[in-house]
Parts: structure tokens; C-alpha cells; sequence
């Protein structure tokens, strides 16, 4: 029979609740501050969930988010920060999306094709970050920032119409030109003007599995949680730390490639100036939030999906839709400094543990002594 371990479910349960709690009562008194009722909003974004139009792009944008927090998440197993996740994605969808738009294939070969390229892309520039780290020792934070600013120039000279790029007549807007209908990823029609929920969110879940099940069950992840857990004790077993370094960059990039797959495949088609931006930004927050593990991470998804969707209609009844952001904002500083104090309150109990078994010990020592 499994026994689980109370005080590490607690605290494990802890730190997100905490954050959650924390958030929501700083946003209250931030919206109280400014002379906002603090309850209104949510009430607004909460009957505004309510419409089926409004649930399916909140399923969409948590499939998008979803695949970029994993992809921050395999970076933080092996203790790498990979903040190029935003820069990884745009550079992926739009190689893609060039690609795509160049050939026509028989349906299920075309769309391999796009999401192939979408994740070799990514880890080829997520690559180039793991790459300095284990033969240069940069860090991953300078390299992808920096990796970051090169990919949204990339972007934008790729997209010129001189380059690559095509100008829609009429429109101020650029593409890299429609993909074919054999290159769409099917989706479930919800009828009435509800729109379409993007096929790929189910790709994006079954990979959520998939990452639980590489790192949890197989000897691979085992390595990769040892060397993220002490480089110098994994290499001391055997673990080659620099191969699974520049390998979890190159997977983190892959999975970063693919998460801008459910906009193209499933709705635009095209990559474009108003291409979905800051996805990789907010997948950081997810992941912490989410503590890492794939059930985590989808409700931190869901919860960041509902913030961003649910309050397009708040200007309408006199609040600012930036309330969203400062609620996001916020969540970020107290997941910080919540998780900070759930550890120090785990590290205390830990040591309480040690010192009553050790005086347990003892006085079981001394007990024996006295019978004798």
C-alpha cells in the first residue's frame, strides 16, 4: 500500500494557494486604492465564462499556454532558466508558417511537416543557448535574452515583403502568405457562433502525459532531475551533466516551437504582424505557479486563460481591462515570495522531524539502559 507523505502534500498544496490567496487580496486593495469596487470585475469576467464563445477561447488559450509553460517547466527540472521560450515560439511560427505556405502536400504529411519544422526551429535557436552554456559557460538567462531581441529582428526582416513577406491588398498588414487547407489542423466545431476549438489543445494535453511520463518513469528523466537536482553528483554516477544540458535546451525549445501551433494550424493560417506576442513571458509564471508538474501547470494555464479572455468585455462597464495584468503582475511577486516561505517553513519542519526522533531516540536509549 502507497503511503504518502502529509507534510510534503501540504506543503507542496501550499505554496500555490498561498500565492492565489495572497494575489487576490493584493488586488483587491490595489482596485480599492484607485477607487474601483475590487469585486464587480470578477464578477464581470465570471458570468462572462459563462458564454460558450468565451469558454472556447479559453480552452484554446490554455492549450497555447500549456505547451509554453512545459517548455519552461523542462528547463526548470534540470535548474536551467530558459527565458527565450517567447523568442523560441514567434521565430518557429513563422519558419513554419513559411514553409507551409510554400508547399502543398497530402493532408497529414503537410501538417508533419509544419510542426516538424516548428519544433526544429525552436530547439535549433534554444540550441545555440545550450550550446554557449555547456562550451562556454554562459548563462542561459544572458543567452536567451539576448536570443530573444535577435529573433524579433529576425522575424521582422524575414517578413518584409522584399524578403519573404506578402502585403494583403489593402491592408497595412504583412504575412508570410495563407497555408493550404491540407495544412489546417481539424478542430471541433461548438455550432452557433461559438467558434472552433483548436484540435491541437488535445496534442497539447496528450504531451503534458507524455512529459510526466519521461521524467517520472524513465531512466532519462531520472537523469535529467539529477543533474537539474547536483551536476557534480550526477556526473559523479555517470550522467554526461553537459549532454543533458544542451538536450533539455533543445527539448524546451521544441516544445516552445509547438506552442504557437494551435493559432497557426488552428485559426490564422498565416503568421503575421498581429501574431499572438508575450505567450513565453507569461508561460514562465504559469510554470512556477504550477510547481512544474503537468496537472499544476493546466490549472495555472486554465486560471491565466480565464484572466486574459473573460475580461475583453470589462471596458464596456467602466473598468480598465488592465486589471488583468495587474492580477497577473501580482501573482507573479506572490508566487515568489510565497514559495520562498513555504520552503523556509518546510526546511524548519524538516529539522523539528530530525530533533523529536533524535530525542526519541534518546530517551528510548536511556529507557533501555535504566531496565538493564
Amino acid at each position: 500500500m502507497m503511503k504518502f507523505d502529509k507534510d510534503r502534500l501540504i506543503l507542496g498544496a501550499a505554496g500555490p494557494v498561498l500565492a492565489l490567496v495572497s494575489s487576490f487580496v493584493l488586488t483587491v486593495l490595489v482596485l480599492l486604492a484607485t477607487g474601483l469596487d475590487p469585486i464587480e470585475p470578477i464578477r464581470i469576467m465570471i458570468e462572462n465564462a459563462g458564454y460558450s464563445d468565451i469558454q472556447v477561447l479559453i480552452v484554446n488559450q490554455t492549450g497555447i499556454y500549456y505547451l509554453a509553460a512545459l517548455a519552461v517547466a523542462v528547463g526548470f527540472r534540470m535548474n536551467l532558466f530558459n527565458i527565450g521560450v517567447d523568442g523560441q515560439y514567434r521565430l518557429a511560427a513563422m519558419v513554419s508558417a513559411l514553409v507551409g505556405a510554400s508547399v502543398e502536400l497530402p493532408g497529414p504529411l503537410h501538417i508533419l511537416l509544419i510542426v516538424l519544422v516548428a519544433m526544429l526551429t525552436g530547439a535549433f535557436w534554444s540550441g545555440i543557448a545550450g550550446i554557449l552554456k555547456t562550451t562556454r559557460g554562459v548563462s542561459e538567462v544572458v543567452s536567451t535574452i539576448m536570443l530573444n531581441a535577435i529573433a524579433t529582428s529576425l522575424v521582422a526582416w524575414l517578413i518584409l515583403p522584399k524578403n519573404f513577406g506578402v502585403q494583403p491588398e489593402g491592408s497595412n498588414n504583412l504575412t508570410t502568405g495563407e497555408i493550404a487547407e491540407s495544412g489546417w489542423f481539424p478542430g471541433i466545431d461548438m455550432g452557433q457562433g461559438n467558434g472552433v476549438v483548436y484540435g491541437f489543445t488535445f496534442v497539447a494535453l496528450a504531451l503534458g502525459v507524455v512529459y510526466w511520463f519521461v521524467l517520472n518513469r524513465t531512466r532519462f528523466g531520472f537523469d535529467l532531475r539529477a543533474t537539474g537536482a547536483s551536476e557534480s553528483a550526477a556526473q559523479a554516477s555517470g550522467v554526461d551533466a553537459k549532454r543533458m544540458i544542451l538536450t533539455s535546451m533543445l527539448l524546451s525549445g521544441a516544445l516552445a516551437g509547438l506552442s504557437g501551433m494551435p493559432t497557426l494550424l488552428g485559426e490564422s493560417h498565416t503568421y503575421s504582424l498581429d501574431f499572438p506576442v508575450g505567450v513565453g513571458f507569461t508561460a514562465i509564471t504559469i510554470a512556477l505557479l504550477g510547481r512544474n508538474h503537468p496537472v499544476g501547470i493546466l490549472f495555472a494555464a486554465l486560471l491565466f486563460a480565464f484572466l486574459d479572455k473573460a475580461s475583453s468585455s470589462l471596458d464596456t462597464f467602466g473598468y480598465p481591462k488592465e486589471i488583468t495584468k495587474i492580477m497577473q503582475g501580482i501573482i507573479v511577486i506572490a508566487v515568489v515570495v510565497s514559495y520562498e516561505l513555504v520552503r523556509r517553513y518546510g526546511l524548519r519542519r524538516q529539522q523539528q522531524k530530525v530533533g523529536e526522533e533524535l530525542a526519541a531516540g534518546g530517551a528510548l536509549k536511556t529507557d533501555k539502559e535504566v531496565s538493564a
